[in-house]
Formats: structure tokens, sequence, C-alpha cells
């Protein structure tokens, strides 16, 4: 899940971290308002959940209030690479001297955290790390021993440091990791963590993207609207529904029970030359309306030409999948394809039930495949 900038740094200020004093505003007169109590000059940063807000004209600032109000008006309501602009984070602009890079985040080849930091901040790290690879500075975080002081220390004098600064970034350093391990998150991130010009520190943007798997330990975002520009409109849909689904490029889609299987699944489309439109996994004793709902998901992809559904029954029984696909199809009257591979607990009756309503099924995964991957041949007429 990731958060707004707003969110992030609430959470940030409350570990501890110093950021820029700020207000949110959804109209231009709160935006005013919010000018009014900080003082300009002030920043007005859109808050959308996509990268690159201000090389897209996502962030203005204002030496007035009445400025404050006109750049809000013109902000809010604005398209920004295509998500349109409902909220601002009005906040005290400040007096910036030097800017840095700093985040945590998951290495999962190395299976650890690892702190990245650089003394160009304020701009794309891929970038910096492209053109000059010697402005990083990584540090991998034992995930038993952790983040301590003395790696802050390491980072902070690479970054250029000494003295009393130097145990200040670190502070703020350890106070991240903190929170990054708190929180489950993905990553955290400071772009820019500033250098103000009385020598402090503060943490400029902040980014924090929770780990989804583990949001039933921050029950606080369980209200919080589903909203992600980069999830497509079936993602958000499975979100909703608890189920977990990716979209890919291709145009079989691909619904099975267990993480495990719907890989094999994805696996065996290809090996048949076939090309995989998603990951849907229904998960263990799924009911008939979450097969029907899961159904409904994959059948609204324009590019699915044909549904391959790959049931193990074990948790999960048979005869709900099959009672799922005929609810699905009564409701929403579906005149795609499907291939059923159904095996397991209550196979039978599973059986009975598609047979009944002229639906085929067959009993091996691999044969399951050539005929998906057949029938969509034979749509393309090749």
């Amino acid at each position: 899940m990731k958060l707004f900038e707003y969110e992030a740094k609430q959470i940030f200020t409350k570990y501890g971290i110093p950021t820029p004093k700020g207000f949110l505003a959804t109209t231009a007169a709160e935006a005013q308002e919010a000018a009014a109590k900080i003082g300009a000059p002030v920043a007005l940063k859109s808050q959308v959940l996509v990268a690159g807000r201000a090389k897209a004209g996502g962030i203005m600032f204002a030496n007035s209030q009445s400025e404050a109000e006109q750049a809000a008006a013109e902000l809010l309501g604005k398209e920004i690479k295509g998500v349109k602009v409902q909220s601002l984070w009005v906040e005290e602009k400040l007096a910036i001297k030097r800017e840095l890079y700093f985040s945590i985040t998951v290495d999962r080849a190395n299976r650890c955290y690892v702190a990245v930091a650089s003394s160009a901040g304020g701009v794309d790290i891929e970038q910096t790390a492209a053109v000059s690879p010697e402005k990083i500075v990584k540090v991998f975080i034992d995930p038993i021993y952790g983040f301590r002081v003395h790696h802050g220390r390491q980072i902070a004098k690479r970054l250029g440091y000494v003295g009393s600064q130097m145990g200040d970034l670190a502070s703020v350093f350890l106070k991240h990791y903190r929170l990054t391990l708190d929180y489950d998150a993905e990553l955290a991130e400071m772009n820019p963590l500033v250098e103000l010009a009385d020598g402090k520190f503060a943490a400029a943007d902040a980014r924090l993207i929770i780990d989804d798997n583990a949001l039933f330990r921050h029950p606080e975002f369980k209200t919080r609207p589903l909203e992600d520009a980069e999830l497509t409109s079936q993602e958000l849909a499975a979100k909703k529904d608890g189920i977990a689904y990716v979209k890919l490029d291709g145009d079989v889609g691909i619904i099975g029970n267990g993480a495990g299987l719907v890989m094999a699944t994805l696996d065996a489309i290809q090996l048949a030359g076939g090309r995989p439109a998603n990951f849907l996994d229904v998960g263990g004793g799924a009911t008939s309306d979450m097969v029907a709902t899961a159904l409904g998901i994959v059948m609204s992809n324009p590019s699915v030409k044909v549904v391959f559904i790959n049931i193990l029954g074990g948790i999960t029984r048979c005869d709900e999948v099959a009672n799922g696909v005929l609810e699905a199809r009564k409701l929403a009257g579906f005149s795609k394809p499907i291939v059923i591979r159904l095996v397991g607990t209550n196979e039978e009756e599973g059986r009975r039930i598609l047979t009944d309503a002229g639906i085929h099924f067959l009993d091996s995964m691999e044969d399951a495949a050539r005929k998906t991957v057949e029938i969509v041949r034979n749509a393309e007429g090749r």
C-alpha cells in the first residue's frame, strides 16, 4: 500500500524526524488558510500516488496567501500522469543548503533490508546510480543485528559530514530504520533529505510503501480508500475482494487455487505456446461466490480470449468451483470459452454439475493447457 506524502510525513514526524510544517487542503480557500497559518513562502504539493509529479507540474510555490490560493486553484483538478489532483499538502518552503537522498528498501536477492544514501538528492536515484555510481552508499542490514548508530555514522561520514552533524544525521537514519520496521515498509524514502541553512536536517519529501501482506498489523489503514495509479481496474477490483491478482500482457486468463499451482499453470500455458493474461489465486477454501467474482475479474480484461481454470481440490471443493462457474455465467452471460481442469475433493459432484451444464473438463493440466492454447489459435485463424 502506497501512502500519500502527507501521510508518510505524519509518520516520520511521529518518529522524531523533522519535516516542514504543513496542512492538507482540498479547496483553494483551505490552501489560502494553510498559507496564513504557516506564513509565506509556501510550497503547494499535489497529493498523487505517482512518481515525477514535480516534473509534471504538480508542485508550485507561493510568496503570499493570495498566490497560494491561485496556485491551489490551478493545481486542484489537474491531471498528473492520468491521476486527478484532489488534495494538496501546503507546507513551509525550506531554506535548503544541500539535498541528500536516503532510503531503506527490501533487497530480495540478499533477503534483507538495504540502506541506500547519496550526496545527490532531489533526483531519481536510478539516474544518480547510472551517471555517478560513486555517489551511492549502500549498507546491507543484517535481519538479526539490525541497523545501529555506527551504521548511521558510517553513512553520514561517507556523505561528507563530521562532528555534531554526523551525529544528527545518524540519529535521523536510525529513526528512519525504526519506522521502516514498525510499518513493515517495502520502501521508506526521503528524497530529498535536506541540510538546512542552520545546519539541521529535515525530510523535505517522504515516501512510504507498506507491504500489503502486513496490513493486518496496521488496522488504521483498513478504512483507507484503495487508490493506486499503478494498479489496473482488474487489480483494484481484486484487491477490494481480497483476491491475489496480477495483470500480465497475454490473452489467456488464469484462475487457480494456491500460488504454486497458479505459477505452474502459467508455466504450462507458456510451454504450450500461449501467453498468460494474469495471475489469479482464489486461495484455499474458495466459495462459489469467490470463484464467480474471480471469473468476472478475469473476463473483464478485454485481452482475454479464453479462461483456463485449474483446480486441485483440497480445502477447496470442486463442487463449489463448479457452482461458481455456473453462477458467474448466469449473472454476466460470459461468451468467452472456458477450459477447466478439476481434480480433488468432491471431484465427482463438481464434474456432474459441469457436465449437466454442458461444460467440459479435463484431468491433466498439460492437456488442458494445450487445449486452451489451441482455442486461442483457432480464434486467431492460425
